[in-house]
């Protein structure tokens, strides 16, 4: 696996090199997609100023390839944009040199449309090349290109970042204000539009300085071999050395190309067609189309399953397995939650009834009760002859209690018949007739008070 980077995009591979960062493959584990990492080599503040102003920049756009994010970790940084594997104009020349004007027309126009939204933003490129100019991998279907690397971009308006006399861009796609010192504006841009059109239609790169000179000394001159007359002169409206005469606008210099291409002649059935493939490459081990891959999580198996995994199966139907199944304890089942949020008891476990036992007669309590003796068992009977033990009561009579002889030691129950007859006669509840009575008397007294009180007012 790669290096994970804020914890959040995963390095995979590296897939380009810039002026100021490598271009990583990477895989963004929060959107589960594989995405384009540059990652900033240097950490000067002039670096990290270009690098704040080129991920601020946000335009959508189908031929526009700006940063989608960014994130620091400690002293690096990074923004990410999406993925296109398709490589650059400079791999399709290379693959084919020299491309069908239609071909060149469909990107053209695909490279002005994006480029006028980026100027409706107040945005120069300054830095338009074909190595700027990335290919979806759509093999031979419509081609779909995509304008980047906006590292020394900038709004109009805003300071510059260069010292004066100082050029910043690539050198073969200047235009000729650029070379002067003058601000950066729209046409420059456009200026690099027809280098790179030069470039698709002839296979190599084009002589800015020539065509600049040429153009000075003799005018537009007339378009070059391979080249149709109605597509030549919108290139030689983007080429002209004064940006005054120049194409003002991307929008219009669509126009005139829309224009341009109904001029154009049909493609031939023995012209090859052009086939974008995939430049990137597939992906390393451990990852795949959805993402990284992780290896399955196996359970423990014991050693003796692990030496034989298949002993289940080498058992024949009629004979006894030599290991038993193991018997799982019993788990309670998960007690349910009600609505509420509370929890319901589970029921007592249930314990073993004991055994009834007689119980023995405390001989040192004299409130022991006697205890029945259980009802004797008839297949249990003893073959011999039981002797019962003589009664310690006699008959009991209502004129003459008489308490039974107690055994020496043994105490009396409170419920035979001899605690009945020398059970104490119950009281009635109340207070004392010595103490009512006098309260009585004082309470006549103090009415008989009260009457005569109430007589005299």
């Amino acid at each position: 696996m790669g290096e994970v980077f804020a914890g959040r995009y995963e390095l995979i591979d590296p897939i380009g090199r810039g002026g100021v960062g490598a271009v990583w493959r990477a895989w963004d584990h929060r959107r589960r997609r594989y995405v384009a990492a540059k990652v900033l080599q240097q950490s000067d503040a002039h670096t990290l100023l270009r690098f704040v102003r080129e991920q601020a920049l946000r335009i959508e756009h189908p031929h526009v390839l700006a940063p989608a994010s960014w994130a620091a970790d400690d002293d690096k940084v990074l923004f990410t944009m999406d993925l296109v594997s398709g490589g650059s104009l400079a791999h399709v020349i290379g693959d084919y040199g020299p491309l069908p004007p239609r071909f060149v027309c469909t990107l053209l126009d695909q490279l002005l449309s994006g480029l006028s939204t980026v100027h409706a933003e107040g945005v120069v490129h300054r830095d338009i090349k074909p190595a700027n100019i990335l290919m979806e991998a759509t093999g031979t279907g419509r081609p779909h290109l995509r304008l980047s690397d906006f590292g020394i971009s900038m709004r109009k308006g805003e300071p510059r970042l260069t010292e004066t006399n100082y050029v910043v861009g690539t050198p073969g796609y200047f235009a000729p204000e650029q070379m002067m010192g003058a601000e950066p504006d729209f046409p420059a841009d456009l200026f690099a539009v027809g280098l790179v059109a030069l470039y698709l239609l002839q296979g190599r790169k084009p002589d800015a300085q020539a065509i600049v000179e040429h153009f000075a000394s003799y005018g537009t001159p007339s378009a070059p071999e391979g080249i149709p007359e109605p597509l030549w002169q919108v290139l030689a409206g983007l080429l002209q050395p004064d940006p005054q005469a120049r194409f003002r606008t991307a929008t219009g210099a669509r126009k005139a190309l829309t224009a341009a291409v109904e001029m154009l002649p049909e493609p031939g059935a023995e012209d090859e067609p052009v086939e974008v493939f995939d430049q990137i490459g597939p992906l390393p081990p451990g990852f795949g189309p959805a993402g990284p891959i992780t290896a399955p999580v196996q359970s423990p198996q014991s050693p003796q399953n692990v030496q034989n995994p298949q002993n289940v199966q080498e058992a024949q139907p009629g004979q006894a397995s030599a290991q038993q199944p193991v018997q799982q304890p019993y788990a309670q089942p998960p007690v349910p939650m009600s609505e509420t949020g509370s929890f319901h008891l589970p029921p007592p476990p249930q314990q073993p009834t004991p055994p009834p036992q007689q119980a023995q007669p405390d001989a040192a309590s004299p409130y022991a009760a006697p205890v029945p003796a259980p009802a004797p068992n008839p297949s249990q009977a003893p073959t011999a002859a039981v002797q019962h033990e003589p009664a310690l009561t006699r008959a009991y009579t209502v004129g003459q209690p008489q308490a039974p002889a107690a055994a020496p030691g043994a105490g009396v129950s409170p419920h035979g018949p001899a605690a009945a007859g020398a059970r104490a006669p119950q009281r009635r509840p109340g207070p004392s007739p010595k103490v009512a009575v006098p309260v009585l008397v004082v309470a006549l007294i103090c009415f008989a008070v009260g009457i005569w009180a109430l007589t005299q007012s």
